[in-house]
């Protein structure tokens, strides 16, 4: 009964995010989501009482999705091939969760503990790790910037995280949105941090820029 239900819990779970990142999270009721499984709807309310419980338990694997990949290694400093794996993590994410930077206000606006949690996550957690990655390629001599430069981009890059696909349906509204969109927006950050990357690096950091050409 235990093996069967975390089972059908997390099929609950991973078919959301399929559907929400196919059809848009405002397009897809419950009944869909149960349908599409196989279900029926009172065994969908079994284990989530409504669809914004599923939406935050995505959001949960976002945030573990982050701050996993993004964590500083304990046993060494930090090494140029460290931002090609911070970019792949944003390229990954922004693609692996698409659907919610497609209408993150009105996402954030019809769950309000959502809200507060992103918030929250996007303020504290994410801001530390950003913060503690800009330092550590300052003092491996890849960046130069000061605090208030990296207050800046920080707040550039995410800004551009969260509206690049938006940006990407209003620039293009009758294309699909494909892997390439997530590579234009990595490009796009890559772009930002030019100005601060250090003479002896900046060949390996524009042949790194070219990996994310569409």
């Amino acid at each position: 009964m235990t093996r069967k239900r975390i089972k059908t819990y997390d099929r609950i779970v991973e078919e959301s995010l399929t559907l929400f990142n196919e059809q848009g999270e405002r397009s897809i009721s419950t009944n869909h989501i149960a349908a599409h499984l196989g279900i029926s709807p009172g065994n969908l309310y079994y284990h989530f009482r409504n669809k914004e419980e599923i939406v935050h338990q995505i959001f949960l694997q976002y945030r573990r999705f982050i701050t996993e990949r993004l964590a500083v290694p304990p046993e060494r400093e930090l090494q140029v091939e460290d931002l090609v794996n911070y970019l792949d993590t944003a390229f990954l994410a922004m693609w692996r969760f698409r659907f919610m930077f497609y209408d993150l206000p009105g996402l954030l606006a019809r769950n309000p503990q959502l809200q507060n949690e992103y918030h929250q996550f996007v303020n504290s957690e994410l801001k530390d790790i950003l913060g503690h990655h800009f330092r550590a390629f300052i003092q491996l001599g890849l960046l130069e910037m000061d605090d208030d430069d990296i207050e800046s981009i920080s707040v550039n890059i995410w800004l551009v995280v969260k509206f690049w696909f938006a940006f990407e349906q209003t620039a293009h509204p009758k294309a699909v949105i494909t892997e390439a969109s997530g590579r234009r927006g990595v490009k796009q950050v890559l772009t930002l941090l030019k100005p601060y990357v250090q003479t002896p690096f900046m060949t390996a950091f524009t042949e790194l820029r070219r990996r994310y050409d569409s």
